[in-house]
Formats: structure tokens, sequence, C-alpha cells
């Protein structure tokens, strides 16, 4: 009997699986991803292989941005973003602060939910050609029903 695991959702995230005569990896292969990753390598190579590695974590490209900008802050605390909505006042500059951290965990809460999606998403499919499968032996048991029972 085969040792895959169908429970997880690593190959529904485009993650690896271990399944079959090797290292199957995913990755994020859409075509916003695959044309960020065209024009990166032309405008300048080592962009696309930021955009490579970005698709091969199966991450969307829509989120390069933001993650730039998150580690750039980190890295340096004191450089003032180039933003225009930045003013004098103290006190908006927080609440705008606010704003965009509730922002950003609104959109963390959709990438979770899409992420249990996908996930029910896959393992619905695993049942249905679980079942489908289990209907074929009950109909032709001498189609190897003894190399399938445990």
């Amino acid at each position: 009997m085969s040792s895959i695991n169908y429970s997880g959702s690593d190959q529904a995230r485009g993650g690896c699986s271990h399944g079959g005569p090797g290292l199957h990896c995913g990755g994020n292969w859409s075509g916003v991803n695959i044309a960020a990753m065209v024009l990166g390598f032309i405008v300048f190579p080592p962009l696309g292989f930021v955009v490579l590695v970005w698709a091969l974590m199966g991450r969307p490209i829509q989120e390069l941005p933001a993650w730039i900008r998150e580690k750039w802050q980190k890295l340096f605390p004191g450089a003032r973003s180039l933003s225009f909505s930045d003013s004098d006042n103290v006190v908006f500059n927080e609440y705008q602060q606010t704003q965009y951290d509730r922002i950003r965990e609104i959109k963390d809460e959709i990438g979770r939910r899409a992420e249990a999606f996908r996930a029910f998403r896959f393992d619905a499919k695993r049942r249905q050609d679980q079942k489908e499968f289990e209907d074929f032996m009950a109909r032709n048991p001498e189609n190897g029903a003894s190399a399938h029972r445990s």
C-alpha cells in the first residue's frame, strides 16, 4: 500500500509532495506570476529570480511589494516611507497606521480562510476519488481486490 499522505493540504498550497518516484514541488503558477517573472527576467534578471522563488514558495505576486516594503521598514526603521499620505499630524499618522494594521489583519484572515477552503476542496476531492475507487472495486472484485486489501 502506498504511503502518500492525502490528509494534509501541502499539495493544495503548492507545496512539495513525496509520493511517487521523486519530489514534486508545486508553486503558485498563475498567469500573473508567470508574466511578472518573464518581465522581471527581461527588465532585471535578479528581479526575475526573486519572482521565481516567490512563485515556488506558492505566494501570489500581489503580496511581494508589501512583503518587500515590510522588510525594508524593519531593516531601516528610521527611514520615512515615500508615501504622499504622511502628514505632520502625529495623531492622524497613528490613526492611519491603525487602519493599515486593520486592513493587514483582514487580508491575513482572508488568506487563512482561502487556505482552509483550498484544503477542504483537496480533501473533498480525495474523498470523492476514494468513493469512486471503492465503487469500482465493489463492482469488479476480480480486478485486484486482493492486492488492495490490507
